[in-house]
Formats: structure tokens, C-alpha cells, sequence
């Protein structure tokens, strides 16, 4: 064995000397696989004797690492390394993202109001309480600004007041009329928190979208174009908007605002009996999409903008109730727990 193990180290060494970079994996295969010339010494230990086995085992094993040390030390000569990679095997399926339905529902409103002279300005959600209350007309006993109410920080007052989580996009219209004269139009979207308790309709973090304009000649007439025009954009150009008297502090007269339904209508005019059997307005014929009014005179005068030579509109609206709206989506839950299946349907 002693004269084969000779012969194939010197077979070894020529091939070696004078294979390609391409060549060397054959070479690997041919001395140093499971079927070899060296497996093959290997597989005769078992038949010899005690002291040959000792002896050979040990010459087979150097000659084994002799043999990968010079593989790659050829490896390393040639400056790269083979790549074996096999042109048969089937990718892997790349997923193509997508936005998110409520960034999408969020950038269509934005958009349809940009088409009517808005600009778009983000504000803050870390805000105080003279710009989130007492700018806005909201008093020290108003019920929004109790602790159960609001998200309080844990901050060091300010003479503005304390810090807290915005509880509304509102304060965006307070910081742009401080910096900016009238003419203005302004959309600001954004996400605000409230300590709500989560539930299918409820979430302690949703997001809002606040409109405004300030000029001298602004009426409610205007206000109710503007929003007529979102409402037939956005959801159906079939779709009417009633007004319903409400109150909020920041807007005088206020309103709320409902759409006739646009899953319902178009159906209920053949079949009367559709609209007690729609899923999205529950039989009512009317959703409830937003809150409006003329700005409050003292709202004005806070932002110092003279409340007799100027006048404002004003209207807010949650984006994820539009999306729930729009897309027939019964659990606001949904937008938030990153379930892909229920994401996908939204992919565009």
C-alpha cells in the first residue's frame, strides 16, 4: 500500500500543477470523493493488520490534508474563487410592496384639494396647550382638555402651557396664520392621538385631515362648494351633501356634514327596498364624514389677523373613517395590525 499511496500523491501533484481554475473541482471530486482513489486505500484499513492499520490510517490522513492544503493554495493562486451556481434552480418570488390603503385614502384627499388652490403643510404632533386649546377657543373647563381626554407629557411647562400629544390637526391652522398673512387655503394631514379605548371604531391614534381658507370676501356658500366638490370627487359625482347644525368652539356657525350614501342610491331609485340592506349606511341613506364651520372671530384674533376685515372656513375629517367609508371596512383595528392579506387588497 506503501508504493500506492507514493503513485497517487505523485498523480495528484502533476494533475494539480497543471489544472485550471475550472479544472480544480474535478480534481476534488476525482482524489478526494466518496468513490476515489483515496477512499478506496481508505476502505482496505479493515482487512490489515493492528500496526499497518496505525501506519496507513495515519499516511492516508496526511496525504488527505496534503491534498486539500494544495487545492487551496491553487484557489488562492488563481486570485478567485468557483462559483458554483445552478441555472436550473427557480428564484426566489420577490413581493412587490405597496402603500398603505390609509396613506393612499390620505393622498387622494390631499390631491383633489391641491386641484382647488390648497397647500399642503404637515404641523407638529408634539404640541402645547395654547396652540392644541385656548387658540382654538377651547376653555380650561372644556371636557377635551381633561387628563382622560388628552395625552399630557411628562415635560417642563412652557409659558405656553404643558406638552401634550396633539389631540387634533387644528393647531396646524393656529401655526400657519401666526406665519403667514391672508389670502391663505391649507390642507394639513396628519396623525393625532386621543386615549380612546380600542374598539372596531376607535383607536388611541388615528389620523385627521384639517382644511382652512382666510380671505376678506369668504362665506359659508364657499365652504359648501369646496366640499361638495371633495364629496363627488373622492366618493361618486352622484353623491349629495346635508348639513346639520352642531357646535364647536373654533367655528361659528358649525356644521356637520353627510353624504347621501354611494353604495345605496344609485340602487335605491329601482329598488327601494336596497337601501334598508346596505352594509355601509346601515339603511340610513346618509354618512357622517366631517365636521366644518365659519372660523370662530376669536380664533382670528389669537392668530392676530384682524376678525372684521377677514373672514375663514374651516372643516376636519378622519382619514381612517373616510377609507372604513369608502372601502366598506367594518374595524379600524384592521388598518393597524399589518396583516398582509388584508393589506394586499389595497396594492396598487
Amino acid at each position: 500500500m506503501e508504493n500506492e499511496i507514493k503513485n497517487l500523491e505523485a498523480e495528484f501533484k502533476k494533475e494539480i500543477q497543471a489544472a485550471g481554475v475550472n479544472e480544480l473541482e474535478a480534481i476534488r471530486i476525482k482524489y478526494l470523493g466518496r468513490k476515489s482513489s483515496l477512499g478506496q486505500l481508505f476502505s482496505r484499513l479493515p482487512i490489515l493488520s493492528k500496526e499497518e492499520k496505525i501506519r496507513y490510517g495515519r499516511e492516508l490522513n496526511l496525504l488527505k490534508g496534503r491534498m486539500e492544503s494544495l487545492i487551496g493554495e491553487k484557489i488562492e493562486s488563481t486570485g478567485q474563487r468557483e462559483e458554483r451556481v445552478d441555472l436550473t434552480f427557480p428564484p426566489a418570488h420577490l413581493e412587490k410592496g405597496s402603500l398603505h390603503v390609509l396613506r393612499i385614502v390620505n393622498k387622494e384627499i390631499c390631491s383633489i384639494f391641491e386641484k382647488l388652490g390648497f397647500t399642503v403643510i404637515e404641523g407638529k404632533e408634539v404640541e402645547d396647550e395654547w396652540h392644541n386649546f385656548e387658540a382654538l377657543n377651547i376653555p380650561l373647563e372644556h371636557p377635551s382638555r381633561d387628563a382622560f381626554d388628552t395625552f399630557y407629557l411628562d415635560l417642563p411647562k412652557k409659558d405656553t402651557g404643558k406638552w401634550l400629544l396633539r389631540s387634533h390637526t387644528s393647531p396646524s391652522q393656529v401655526r400657519v396664520m401666526q406665519r403667514k398673512k391672508p389670502p391663505l387655503a391649507v390642507i394639513s394631514p396628519g396623525r393625532v392621538y386621543r386615549p380612546d379605548e380600542v374598539d372596531a371604531s376607535h383607536s388611541f391614534m388615528f389620523h385627521q385631515v384639517e382644511g382652512f381658507a382666510v380671505d376678506t370676501d369668504i362665506n359659508f356658500s364657499h365652504l359648501k362648494g369646496i366640499l361638495l366638490y371633495f364629496a363627488q370627487e373622492f366618493f361618486s359625482p352622484q353623491v349629495s351633501l346635508r348639513f346639520r347644525p352642531h357646535f364647536f368652539p373654533f367655528t361659528e356657525p358649525s356644521a356637520e356634514v353627510d353624504i347621501s350614501c354611494f353604495n345605496c342610491m344609485p340602487h335605491a331609485r329601482r329598488h327601494k327596498s336596497h337601501v334598508n340592506k346596505c352594509s355601509i349606511c346601515k339603511g340610513k341613506g346618509w354618512l357622517e364624514i366631517l365636521g366644518c364651520g365659519m372660523i370662530h372671530p376669536k380664533v382670528l384674533e389669537a392668530c392676530k389677523i384682524d376678525a372684521k376685515k377677514y373672514r375663514g372656513f374651516a372643516f376636519g375629517m378622519g382619514v381612517d373613517r373616510i377609507a372604513m367609508l369608502k372601502y366598506g371596512i367594518d374595524d379600524i383595528r384592521l388598518f393597524y395590525e399589518n396583516d398582509v392579506r388584508f393589506l394586499e387588497q389595497f396594492a396598487i
